[in-house]
């Protein structure tokens, strides 16, 4: 894909982010009511390119080794491409449940880094692949007694036991239908205090304002109905502020260089928002809402109702 780009340094440098950036890059498109704007079997064609046949599962591109977060991202393309058919679902899952700990947590590849993030990924992989119901039992609880090890005092979560409370973690949760593990009142209150003055969220305190960050706390908000809590037309400024005019794009914050991250998760933001001509975004799958509830697993979360222009 992006063949022109391909003589590019940067191209290469971000070779590791290949299969995420596509994720975001159609995520966004699909908010925006242009999913044809990427070629579809162009786009299976690269996720499909990156099959780590020996492990089972996907690498971020072609001759990477797999790991758990470009396998989500390769899980969540075909979905929206519905090209799920091309997945070898056993070895995928298979590939999934090695990776699951003692301790509860997941590691992201064979080289065996831990942390939420990787379990959420491995949560939201098998829900989307209709196979959670093999993380049942002990294996659920252990995941569930892992992430509310990484429980603070201030309501939030961080993302290894004994870590300071980050935005962005939790939602595992709710695909685990184990939200009575969570203090809803006392994370309402750290998540919406992650809000600046100039309208934008941070993620930990005394940390600047992340476009980001519009949809990794408000993902959370939702989920808990705690959206009003927040100044919301403030935040609809931010995001829109830190637009290229020119080149396209949403950056993290106004003045610096727009990126597909940044525009999916502000895109993303504002969809949750309410913001006029956005298609509905499921926050906790951060995938299209309609294509979540069509699967039947949709969980309890409320965005704002969608303004007109």
């Amino acid at each position: 894909m992006a063949e022109q780009n391909k003589d590019d340094l940067t191209y290469h440098l971000t070779a590791h982010l290949r299969m995420n950036a596509v994720y975001w890059g159609l995520t966004a498109l699909c908010i925006m009511g242009h999913k044809e704007a990427l070629p579809r079997e162009e786009t299976i064609e690269f996720v499909m390119s990156c099959w780590d046949d020996e492990a089972g599962a996907f690498g971020a591109h072609p001759d990477h080794d797999a790991h758990l977060h470009s396998t989500l991202s390769a899980i969540q393309i075909l979905l929206m491409q519905n090209a799920l058919d091309r997945i070898d679902i056993h070895r995928v899952v298979k590939f999934i449940l090695s990776l699951h700990q003692p301790s509860g947590v997941f590691a992201g590849d064979s080289f065996g880094e831990t942390d939420t993030r990787f379990l959420y990924c491995a949560v939201s992989a098998l829900s989307l692949l209709g196979q959670l119901h093999l993380l049942d039992g002990e294996a659920k609880e252990r995941t569930v007694n892992y992430i509310v090890r990484c429980r603070n005092f201030d309501g939030g979560f961080g993302s290894v036991v004994g870590a300071e409370s980050h935005a962005a973690q939790g939602a595992a949760l709710a695909i685990l239908d184990r939200l009575d593990a969570v203090d809803e009142e006392t994370l309402g209150w750290w998540l919406c205090e992650r809000q600046l003055p100039n309208g934008g969220l941070n993620g930990r305190p005394e940390k600047l304002e992340d476009v980001c960050y519009s949809f990794w706390v408000l993902s959370a908000m939702s989920i808990l109905d705690k959206i009003p809590w927040i100044d919301v037309d403030k935040l609809i400024g931010f995001i829109l502020s830190a637009q290229d005019l020119e080149g396209g794009g949403i950056a993290d914050r106004p003045g610096d260089m727009a990126d597909v991250f940044h525009t999916l998760f502000g895109v993303a933001g504002l969809s949750l928002l309410g913001y006029p001509g956005l298609q509905d975004l499921d926050p906790v799958y951060c995938m299209p809402a309609d294509l979540i509830e069509k699967k039947g697993l949709r969980k309890p979360w409320k965005a704002l109702e969608r303004r007109t222009a």
